[in-house]
């Protein structure tokens, strides 16, 4: 079920209502409620796949219990071996079997050896990579004494199944969102209100900016050949604004649907295109899955403890693995190692800690230095999203080998369509709203406070209203593709 669907505006309040006004007297009720919900949200794609969350819902809680009552050593092992093996199996079998399989192909091929091996036709289950590392992090956090098991099954498969984060995340660790399940939940108005709004900037930024985005960046990629460096490029930047507002948007949605119902998550993004350096860009940009990494692979590797050798190995290994969990293709371990060589001088210069504050924090404008280094990761990042975009490398090649050719210098092909205009027109608006905001959580959190009652709903209704506008057909959100 999509967020910007009306299948989900229907949705939603009935949630609300039973959740609320039948079973607000007992948490247990609710609890089963939620899991209830959540699962027909996600069935909603494809029932089949049910079973793959139940399963591995069921793993973990067994692991868990198994942990809470075993001392022995090796046993305790055996049992967060059990739950990695198991769930990075399904998670390796249902994204990266072709993958593997097309490579071991053309390896042999390669040395002249020509086998035949057919690969399968296999779905990807919606958001197997966000709920597989969700009940990843449960099982190692129990396993290092940080988290007592839980249990309670059904609040357990609350935490794994929850509708607003399951298929896109953000990445909750049981730390943070299980113990929410295990007492009453109050009803708190300005929680609500507070959700319904950053839910309103969520979809502004999925329908008005990601979707419109889209539809260029979609069609310069997909006829790449056909276009110069200078419409490449505005390809490249549609598409730097597709995917943080696509993905950014969801979160926001998810964030601002957990409060209506009385829940607290992580936030998701800090308002990446803003940093100053590629350090900054990573603490603000997916940080559930950057946190994720730092605290489940890169500290448990020995982080940057055993020198800097040790260091910056570390960080291209998380940084490759992070490609490659967001799919099966070269593109995107480009992509991660790419990020890690940006990231190497800052390591080198004992810099990656240097910019933890907000860019120009109680100013309007930045200083010029901070504009610069600001412009800098913003253009290093735009030409990182070559590859990640690119459906291969070769496509990914051309695209770069055109815009450094002298069919930059020529105007872009399509600022002759007046939509084009109006889309950059669009960013230009969301960006400034971005950058009022960028001190708040989101961008509309305070954005209008200080006004009028009358001058603030006006402000609400215009971005229902452009919302309404530009709405078309639902488009997908991105990441569900990962």
């Amino acid at each position: 079920m999509l967020f910007n669907s009306i299948d989900f505006a229907i949705f939603l309040p009935v949630v609300f209502f039973i959740y609320w006004f039948l079973l607000h007297k007992q948490h247990n009720w609710q609890n089963l409620f939620m899991v209830a919900a959540s699962y027909v949200f996600y069935g909603w794609w494809d029932w089949r796949f049910l079973s793959l969350i139940l399963f591995s819902t069921l793993i973990d809680y067994l692991c868990g219990r198994g942990l809470a009552s075993e001392e022995n050593p090796l046993r305790r092992k055996l049992y967060l071996l059990a739950s990695i093996v198991i769930n990075l199996g399904f998670l390796g079998f249902f994204k990266y079997y072709n993958f593997f399989l097309d490579n071991f192909r053309t390896a042999f091929t390669f040395f002249g050896q020509d086998i035949s091996l057919r690969g399968l036709n296999i779905i990807l289950p919606v958001g197997i990579s966000f709920y597989t590392f969700q009940t990843l992090s449960y099982t190692i956090d129990v396993y290092r004494r940080k988290l007592e098991p839980t249990s309670d099954f059904i609040a357990f498969a609350a935490y794994v199944s929850f509708f607003p984060q399951l298929v896109a995340g953000p990445i909750e660790r049981a730390t943070n969102l299980l113990p929410q399940f295990y007492h009453n939940r109050i009803f708190d108005y300005n929680q609500a209100v507070d959700g319904m709004r950053q839910i309103l900037w969520g979809l502004f930024k999925k329908i008005v900016i990601a979707d419109n985005c889209a539809r260029y960046a979609n069609l310069i990629f997909n006829n790449s050949g056909d276009y110069g460096g200078s419409t490449l490029l505005l390809g490249v930047l549609f598409f730097t604004f597709q995917i943080y507002g696509d993905f950014s948007g969801y979160s926001d949605i998810a964030i601002g649907t957990s409060r209506l119902f009385g829940f607290n998550l992580m936030r998701n993004f800090a308002f990446p295109y803003f940093s100053r350096d590629i350090a900054e860009f990573w603490r603000r940009w997916h940080i559930s899955l950057s946190t994720w990494f730092r605290d489940y692979l890169y500290i448990p590797l020995g982080g940057s403890r055993n020198g800097k050798a040790a260091g910056i190995r570390n960080t291209f290994i998380i940084f490759a693995i992070s490609g490659f969990w967001h799919g099966a293709n070269w593109t995107f371990i480009v992509w991660g190692l790419l990020n890690a060589l940006y990231f190497l001088p800052l390591l080198l210069l004992n810099r990656n800690r240097q910019n933890l504050d907000t860019i120009a924090a109680g100013k309007l404008w930045p200083s010029l230095r901070e504009f610069g280094n600001m412009a800098l990761t913003f253009g290093l990042t735009v030409f990182a999203w070559i590859f990640f975009r690119a459906a291969n490398l070769t496509q990914a090649g051309q695209i770069i080998s055109e815009i450094f050719s002298a069919s930059f210098f020529t105007a872009p092909a399509l600022l002759s369509d007046g939509k084009v205009l109006i889309t950059i027109i669009l960013v230009i608006a969301f960006v400034i709203m971005e950058w009022l905001g960028r001190e708040e959580e989101y961008a509309m959190a305070r954005i209008g406070f200080g006004w009028p009652r009358y001058r603030r709903w006006a402000m609400y209704y215009a971005v229902i209203l452009v919302s309404l506008y530009f709405a078309g057909e639902p488009q997908q959100f991105i990441y569900f593709q990962f």
